[in-house]
């Protein structure tokens, strides 16, 4: 990104906002942006700030940048990017106003994905530029309203998959995520946003595609990894474009002869039931949720049904769960990120255990289930701090159970 390239739109944004009338605020003023400004926008001045923002995607990438921000009274007019984990302002990309970013994050979006914002507030989307080499780049996208005012982040989507063997899963955690060994049951990949739930799930996709000659459906919002059929027929169905919502796609997928459905995220009670129902009708669903710990993953699920629900959803889930794999993206010695997981592999004992509303109980099945691959947090926490992947002040910040990592560091 030159500074010529910064100053031209800069003009061009400001030469647009100045043109906004001081009395429109809220929805308004975005309308008025949409069918007064970028409606009549020449299709060179539209390229000039489209080709700013792929300029400063493909920089975060050679900065090897997970996140860009722009927009919004939070951004303080600034870009800014996550790298490593830490989020800061690139300060020789400029300095806008909240109207000039209004533009620019109104200018990627189609006429029909502006009318969606501003009714809903927020839009998740994908978005695709080509680089100084025409490679297609791949980024999920997130728009939304920051005290009247437009904010977009947009995630780099990683264009080589992570090898599955990288994981070093025991051979328990592969048969539960294989097809190849187990036919059905429900998997759940959980974690913080920003913690490789997506990275992790395509490994597993891949995985299957590599290995087994299947149908696999892929139900997300927005779609990320583009996978390529391999030995399996892979469909991508995006939320709002290809299917109505997780909760539709999943039922949906019923009828199109899959053999694994990739739920994107349980994000809501419909797509939970709707989840639990194919798991339980004997097919394959894997899915995320935002929960930190296998124990919570539970509960929540749980605890998003009515009360006068959760007794049947409690057996369903018993006899559906096969394994829960929760994850930590931690700050390592070399500057970079380790992921830290906790694995709990289904037996009849964490069964009974969710059966009979004792939850609490499998904190220790967990610890002690390291023959059938499990491992709590603290524990795979432990192994990197002597291996000297992170110190145990890091280990402490990302534990979920502090007694016990303060027990187990003691012990080294």
């Amino acid at each position: 990104m030159d500074a010529a390239q910064v100053e031209k739109v800069k003009a061009l944004v400001k030469q647009l906002a100045d043109k906004i009338p001081h009395s429109l605020i809220g929805t308004e003023k975005q309308e008025y942006i949409n069918t007064e400004l970028l409606w009549r926008l020449d299709a060179d001045d539209k390229d000039t700030l489209r080709d700013f923002l792929d300029g400063c995607l493909e920089d975060m990438r050679r900065r090897d940048a997970s996140d860009i921000d722009l927009g919004g009274w939070g951004s303080k007019g600034m870009i800014w990017l996550r790298t490593q984990g830490v989020k800061s302002p690139v300060r020789e990309w400029g300095t806008y106003t909240m109207n000039q970013t209004d533009i620019l994050i109104q200018n990627i979006l189609t006429r029909d994905q502006r009318s969606f914002l501003f009714e809903n507030r927020n839009l998740d989307f994908s978005y695709i530029f080509r680089d100084e080499e025409g490679v297609p780049n791949r980024n999920r996208a997130d728009a939304y309203f920051d005290l009247d005012s437009l904010a977009l982040n947009m995630r780099a989507i990683n264009t080589d998959l992570r090898k599955y063997d990288d994981y070093g899963f025991h051979h328990n955690v592969t048969r539960s995520l294989s097809l190849e060994h187990t036919k059905e049951g429900l998997i759940l990949i959980t974690g913080i946003t920003g913690s490789g739930k997506s990275t992790t799930l395509d490994a597993i996709v891949d995985m299957n595609n590599s290995s087994v000659e299947a149908h696999i459906v892929i139900i997300a919002s927005p779609v990320e990894f583009v996978h390529s059929s391999k030995k399996s027929i892979i469909r991508h169905r995006e939320v709002g474009g290809d299917t109505i919502s997780f909760k539709h796609g999943t039922i949906e997928a019923l009828r199109q002869d899959p053999d694994i459905i990739i739920i994107g995220e349980m994000r809501d009670p419909e797509t939970i039931m709707a989840a639990l129902e194919v798991a339980d009708s004997g097919h394959k669903v894997l899915s995320t949720l935002h929960t930190s710990s296998a124990i919570e993953s539970i509960d929540r699920i749980i605890g998003e049904v009515a009360p006068e629900e959760q007794d049947r959803v409690r057996h369903r889930l018993a006899d559906v769960l096969r394994c829960v794999i929760s994850q930590k993206l931690c700050p390592s010695l070399d500057g970079k990120r380790v992921l830290a997981k906790e694995i709990m592999i289904m037996t009849p004992s964490i069964r009974a255990a969710i059966k009979n509303n004792n939850t609490g109980e499998i904190y220790q099945m967990i610890n002690e289930g390291l023959k059938y691959g499990m491992c709590t947090m603290e524990q795979d926490l432990k192994e990197h701090v002597v291996a000297r992947r992170i110190n145990k002040e890091t280990a402490m910040s990302f534990a979920n159970n502090k007694r016990m990592m303060q027990q187990l560091l003691t012990s080294l």
